[in-house]
């Protein structure tokens, strides 16, 4: 195989091997480095219905094309699931943190790193996208005409019956490893779908239609290329009459992949809906910490950590420290940290407990201040809220919240950001008041620019 990979490549791949993936050596990663690296790298799931491996066709005949566009790719020969899909799953998770932990060696930036799947290798790409820990999620995904649903009736039944086994009629189950239910607006990475509208093996609808249609409800960055013919499992494969066309769209979308600089110094925006960017179309361009991003340029590396509805109060009704983001924005392990909570807590049903808002608020910070990498915390205030929203008015927060946030950050010497006087502009906001349109999302990502910019 290793022989056949060397005589593929051409002048652009400057050293082929291949690596141990796992303890029993059962699983490999067939490397393939460019001659004149740009710090991007993918590795390749190839497809074969979780009974066998599509290994060159969907994996190292990519490798030469990748090259030499500076693109390093790695090809994994994962071991088949046989019923358990945590054997797949394990072996992807690992390879994405061999390959990030060897980025210094390699010349790869550890924010470039993609996955890529074909058909079943499509769904075990999508699984690592919406469900690796942080040090093992992808940037962004490349997914060719993927199995998303784990229900027999809608993905591919030989695909299920390997993965699952004896799961495979298990509700609970199906839903886990169904790609399309596990999207989430924080942590999964903008994808490029690309399939045959003719798809004879995995119906395309309730596949990777699914996954856009769940992506773009996420508000996530999602694209997807449906070709009138081509049916199922061309891969590389020259015969397909698209393959010159599809080759031209892939190289567009990864062009304009802009990715952080290896060393940036990464920022996390935790908050609640308005953090997130609720109300606003696109939130993942329009958001405010997107356009803190495109403000600060890529020395920064910004993610959004915003959950609606989440509260600093831990007796609240949606805590912030039980969420997921609260979890990845720790991974993140963040230069700076902003964290604009509250509003939710000036909810009546969450008011009641004020008495403990400082305690939790403090328990945070303590949790942040803990981190290996020493964050710059700044507090930022709730914005005003307009009109009476669901329990919630702007006597509570000015009068109520603010002064207890002014508190804390006192307490432990943290910046205060007053976003509460920033969004002055009802045209600003959307119409219920409380969530700023994305103009208020820029006065936000301005004012938090400046705070960041600012010696402390």
């Amino acid at each position: 195989m290793l022989a056949a990979l060397a005589v593929s490549i051409n002048a652009q791949t400057g050293r082929t091997f291949v690596v141990k993936n796992s303890d029993d050596g059962q699983s490999e990663l067939y490397c393939s480095l460019p001659r004149y690296p740009n710090g991007r790298a993918v590795i390749a799931c190839p497809g074969g219905a979780y009974g066998f491996l599509s290994f060159e066709k969907e994996g190292t005949d990519w490798a030469a094309w990748f090259n030499e566009r500076g693109i390093a790719c790695f090809t994994l020969r994962y071991r088949l699931p046989k019923g358990n899909p945590d054997i797949p799953v394990g072996d992807a998770f690992h390879a994405m943190r061999l390959v990030r932990d060897s980025a210094e060696a390699w010349h790869i930036n550890p924010y470039d790193l993609g996955i890529m799947g074909f058909s079943a290798g499509g769904h075990l790409a999508a699984t690592v996208s919406t469900q690796a820990p942080f040090d093992a999620r992808p940037n962004f995904s490349l997914l060719f005409y993927p199995v998303i649903s784990m229900d027999a009736r809608l993905g591919h039944a030989g695909s299920t019956k390997n993965f699952l086994g004896d799961h495979q009629q298990d509700e609970a189950w199906v839903k886990r490893y169904s790609a399309d239910k596990n999207v989430d607006h924080f942590s999964t990475p903008p994808a490029l779908l690309i399939l045959s509208n003719d798809d004879r093996v995995v119906p395309p609808v309730t596949n990777a239609v699914a996954y856009y249609s769940a992506m773009r409800k996420a508000g996530n960055e999602c694209a997807m290329h449906i070709y009138p013919a081509g049916d199922h499992g061309y891969g590389f494969a020259s015969w397909f009459k698209y393959h010159d066309q599809m080759l031209a769209d892939l190289d567009r979308w990864l062009r304009d992949q802009k990715a952080p600089k290896a060393d940036a110094v990464r920022v996390a925006c935790i908050g609640n809906s308005i953090t997130r960017g609720s109300c606003i179309n696109m939130p993942s361009e329009y958001s405010y910490p997107a356009q803190l991003q495109q403000m600060l340029g890529y020395d920064y590396n910004v993610r959004n950590f915003g959950m609606p509805g989440y509260t600093v109060l831990r007796k609240g009704d949606n805590p912030y420290v039980s969420s997921k983001a609260w979890q990845m924005a720790r991974d993140f392990q963040p230069d700076i940290v902003i964290v604009k909570l509250g509003t939710n807590d000036a909810r009546e049903e969450n008011w009641h407990l004020k008495a403990e808002f400082e305690k939790d608020l403090q328990l945070m910070i303590d949790t942040l201040k803990s981190l290996p990498s020493k964050p710059r915390i700044i507090l930022a205030t709730p914005t005003k809220v307009y009109k009476r929203f669901h329990g919630m008015d702007d006597t509570t927060i000015a009068n109520g919240v603010i002064p207890k946030i002014k508190k804390i950050a006192k307490k432990n010497n943290l910046e205060l950001l007053d976003l509460h006087a920033v969004v002055t502009d009802e045209k600003h906001m959307t119409a219920d008041g409380v969530h700023p349109n994305q103009h208020g999302a820029k006065d936000l990502a301005e004012a938090v620019a400046k705070a960041i910019r600012s010696e402390k």
